[in-house]
């Protein structure tokens, strides 16, 4: 392994969003690609917005996509633990640090100190006030208060918390991979908390000292965080860290469909798509996700339709395995603008992967879904249709709903059709014609092909006049497959009871 160090750092704060899947899959992506480590690691600080059953769903997501780690909460590593949670006394340690050399203090406002600085700055006319150089001079803070006010503060334990001290006027200057140079100004930054009043770190905290002592050599995560990096930044120089700071990549948004705006539940909602990889039962109905596995998306087609927002290869070619991706893969290739989430696109990639897939795994598939409705078929059977249907779903579940009539008689006709077509001299012709193919003894697609195009050849007839029916009295509808294949797929009596049924059908519609 080289010195090359990624993690994947989700909150456990309920179902894993689209967009950290795609953060999840560069890192992923960049890690393999110089022979590096991947690392999961949950960052459950924020207790109060944790969610039970949270942190499995990020693993089971995870896992099936195919996306390994090489340390994490499950395999531990060198580095651990690897849940926030569990390393609380080290937050502490380094906290201590940054308060005895002058770079952090303690502040003791109420959220009601807070409210009020706020509502008396907002008189005066300043916009957000923050908590920073301007505003502190006025707060319960180790800063403002004596020694002795500041030791029964701490005495009592309450409404403690730890907050970096920034100097106004400072410029913060570091290097993006994806955006180039960036620069803050600390007037425009606030004192961030810390250490909250509960003991536990903040993110930015909690995820400076975890990168530091976890040896993280690149940072890479969405664009949400840029801002936040400042303080980042601040946080290295105050702990003597900054010749080891990692290198920051910050992905572009995935936006909605209309190219406005982050991607949000709410828009798969209501254009009926899904932004999470799995399904999430929440406590009521709007909290309950469907996710791309149970909508029918191979997990391989998501990953390359996910590394196609915001990454691309500078070449023509689309479908990659995920050891090319990892091969073809840069940070440089990162685009800066968003990338809109163009559901058709994606489902364009899983057509391609269900053409291209074994037709051994998609009859295990089909076997499965079958089995679920207590429907039971021979795998050659099911072999046959799996050929015959592949190149005609976009998504898994369209094996058994577009083609539905390979396992019941019971069809939707198409009435239009038939009363378009079902007049003299037709119908007449059908029924000799459904009698011929009774007669055939040698059931073979290439026989059944030749006597029904023959029939209609030396008759002289159209072929939009007869073979229409022939197609309706076997499937209901004149989409699908090829229909002399499918007949030879499903037998002589079963097409023959078809065709019966058909005619009636057929009759009905002349009354």
């Amino acid at each position: 392994m080289s010195d090359v160090r990624l993690r994947f750092a989700p909150s456990p704060t309920g179902p894993l969003h689209i967009g950290g899947v795609r953060t999840a899959l560069y890192n992923y992506l960049f890690a393999k690609k110089l022979g590096g480590t991947f690392i999961l690691r949950i960052e459950d600080t924020d207790q109060g917005r944790y969610v039970a059953g949270a942190e499995k769903y990020i693993i089971d997501a995870l896992n099936w996509l195919g996306l390994e780690f090489d340390e994490s909460p499950a395999k531990g590593g060198d580095y651990g633990p690897y849940r926030q949670s569990e390393r609380k006394h080290l937050y502490k340690q380094y906290t201590d640090q940054l308060i005895e050399a002058g770079k952090a203090y303690y502040a003791f406002d109420s959220a009601d100190d807070l409210a009020e600085m706020r509502k008396r700055y907002e008189a005066q006319g300043v916009h957000s006030p923050k908590y920073d150089s301007t505003t502190r001079t006025s707060m319960k803070n180790s800063l403002t208060l004596s020694e002795a006010e500041v030791k029964d503060y701490l005495s009592k334990g309450e409404n403690i918390v730890v907050r970096l001290l920034l100097n106004p006027g400072e410029e913060v200057v570091f290097t993006d991979v994806v955006r180039g140079e960036v620069t803050f100004n600390t007037t425009q930054l606030d004192d961030k908390v810390l250490l909250k009043g509960d003991g536990m770190p903040t993110y930015h905290m909690a995820n400076i000292v975890d990168d530091h002592l976890m040896k993280i050599s690149h940072v890479v995560r969405g664009e949400e965080w840029l801002s936040s990096t400042a303080h980042h930044v601040l946080l290295y120089r105050a702990l003597g860290w900054e010749d080891t700071m990692p290198k920051f990549a910050h992905l572009p948004l995935i936006l909605n469909p209309t190219g406005k705006g982050k991607l949000s539940k709410r828009a798969g909602a209501k254009f009926g798509f899904p932004v999470f990889p799995l399904s999430w039962k929440g406590e009521t109905e709007e909290e309950s996700f469907e996710g791309f596995k149970e909508f029918g998306f191979n997990p391989k087609a998501t990953l390359n339709f996910l590394a196609f927002l915001g990454w691309n290869p500078g070449t023509e070619q689309e479908i990659f395995s995920l050891e090319e991706l990892v091969d073809s893969f840069s940070l440089d290739n990162i685009v800066k603008a968003g990338a809109r989430f163009d559901i058709d696109k994606a489902k364009w990639f899983n057509q391609q992967y269900i053409m291209s897939s074994d037709t051994s795994d998609l009859v295990t598939f089909v076997k499965r879904m079958l089995e679920e409705k207590e429907m039971s078929y021979s795998d050659d059977f099911i072999a046959g249709f799996v050929g015959l249907m592949k190149e005609r779903v976009t998504l898994l579940p369209e094996f058994l709903s577009n083609g539905a009539y390979f396992f019941s008689d019971e069809l939707e006709y198409d009435e239009k059709t038939i009363r378009k077509k079902w007049k003299a001299p037709n119908d007449e012709h059908v029924k000799k014609l459904f009698g011929n193919i009774e007669a055939i003894s040698d059931w073979k697609t290439e026989v059944l092909q030749d006597e029904i195009k023959g029939y209609i050849t030396g008759n002289e007839l159209g072929f939009g006049n007869i073979l229409p029916f022939v197609r309706i009295a076997v499937a209901g509808t004149m989409k699908g497959p090829d229909v002399f294949e499918m007949m030879a797929l499903l037998g002589k009596d079963e097409v023959v009871n078809r065709l019966k049924k058909g005619l009636i059908k057929f009759e009905e519609s002349e009354s």
